[in-house]
């Protein structure tokens, strides 16, 4: 199997990105892959941000995943700085590759080297597969989580 690479997302790659983040039953009500202006002003103030990382997996020239990570300072904690895995996304092709625990394992290693003491993550409910995986990998489901849609 080619060589995976993880590198910053770039312009060029939203397609692939969004193409995936519709893949699901869940991205398909949505996203809008016919329409990719809103994702690339989206990755423009990512890319300002140096608290954002917008990654992307590439094996062979092709993209066959994406994550973000947000770094987040607080003051909880005793001032903890913490971070924020989303948007995960892995190719139906590359689907147990083994792709989702080096990106998983590439988030927490950045989390570290940006001196995080914590790292977090929000899965739909729906996603029982997912939450398998990220107990698999040592996260626990120790919070319940609020959303409201503005």
């Amino acid at each position: 199997m080619p060589e995976l690479t993880i590198r910053p997302a770039t312009a060029a790659d939203v397609p692939a990105i969004v193409a995936m983040l519709a893949d699901d039953p869940l991205g398909a009500t949505r996203e809008s892959p016919d329409d990719l202006a809103p994702y690339l002003t989206a990755l423009k103030r990512l890319t300002d941000d140096p608290n954002q990382h917008v990654v992307v997996a590439v094996r062979a020239d092709h993209v066959v995943g994406t994550l973000q990570l947000t770094i987040v300072p607080g003051l909880s904690r005793k001032g903890a700085t913490r971070s924020i895995i989303e948007g995960v996304r892995v190719h139906a092709e590359e689907r147990g590759s083994g792709l989702g625990t080096r990106f998983i394992e590439w988030a927490v290693e950045k989390s570290r080297s940006e001196n995080c003491s914590l790292v977090q993550l929000t899965s739909d409910v729906t996603r029982t597969d997912a939450h398998r995986f990220y107990e698999r990998l040592g996260f626990s489901a120790s919070h319940v989580g609020f959303k409201l849609q503005l």
